[in-house]
């Protein structure tokens, strides 16, 4: 009796240590076959870390206008304490430029736009000519602009005095001398635009936004803005940002459930192979900008 009780001890604990092993086995042939399978969505840029798949082909452009729904106040002047002989123009005042509005047709400047993911890119070779962002009367022109990544910025500096250029994010941290310059290729991706700053000349402030297709746009005057060459025939998601909105990390948060706009300030188009998508004006409440 005692030994057949010890024969099926060592059958039950046989069995059981047979279970245990199938089991680590199962758990590491799924573990493979996950990381096989992240693997080839990364190379194929169909994974969180790639481009949105292709489903479509061909090319189309997106446009439409920005526009401020609200009558906006007098434009504050900056606070202007060094250099002050040069950091004027022609005696006026610097105003601070956060928001701006065209009186006549209310368009709103400075909203930049951009596709999230883009599963094809038409010209996937940054620009050889270089983009000038130059500073003149310590304020920097381009309030907010756009380059491609390896896309060479023309760093100027227009004034007779010197700036310190500081490209948040980046490793540009440079002194620019009175009526000299310097190139800088952007080596990665902005999120959101960074700011740019001068350490010398604490009142200056910019915005830059760096991206990889190409695919992104800063609304001009009269608030309109155009994206080019976009792929057509699949979903296409736009994020959009301004300096003073109220969402998460500048993004633009307004009601336009037409173009599913959500609350990170995204909306979402469709296109059609050599179609020009107008999406139409937009109004942005003042509330959206923190009025």
């Amino acid at each position: 009796m005692a030994g057949a009780l010890l024969i099926g001890s060592v059958l039950l604990c046989g069995c059981s240590e047979s279970r245990v092993k199938q089991q680590l086995a199962d758990v590491e042939a799924a573990k493979q076959l996950r990381a096989t399978l992240v693997s080839t969505a990364t190379e194929s840029g169909t994974g969180d870390a790639g481009a949105a798949a292709s489903t479509g082909s061909g090319w189309g452009t997106l446009q439409g206008r920005f526009v401020y729904a609200g009558t906006p106040g007098d434009s504050k002047p900056l606070m202007v304490d060094k250099d002050t002989e040069v950091c004027t123009k022609d005696g006026v005042k610097l105003l601070d430029r956060s928001l701006l509005v065209d009186p006549s047709t209310k368009g709103l400047a400075s909203v930049v736009v951009f596709a999230r993911k883009a599963s094809r890119v038409k010209n996937p070779t940054p620009p050889d000519a270089p983009l000038l962002f130059d500073q003149k009367y310590c304020e920097f022109i381009t309030p907010v602009f756009a380059a491609r990544v390896g896309q060479a910025v023309d760093v100027h500096n227009s004034d007779t005095v010197g700036h310190n250029t500081n490209i948040s994010g980046s490793s540009f941290n440079q002194l620019i001398p009175a009526g000299q310059g310097t190139l800088y290729k952007p080596d990665a991706e902005t999120g959101m635009p960074t700011m740019v700053t001068c350490n010398i000349h604490p009142w200056m402030k910019a915005y830059a936004v760096f991206r990889k297709d190409g695919y992104v746009a800063v609304s001009t005057a009269d608030g309109s803005f155009t994206i080019p060459d976009l792929p057509a025939g699949e979903p296409l998601e736009l994020q959009v940002w301004h300096e003073r909105s109220t969402g998460p990390s500048g993004a633009l948060v307004i009601d336009k459930s037409e173009l599913k706009w959500n609350s990170k300030g995204r909306f979402q188009v469709k296109l059609e192979a050599d179609e020009v998508k107008d999406i139409g004006t937009i109004e942005v409440p003042s509330s959206a900008l923190g009025g």
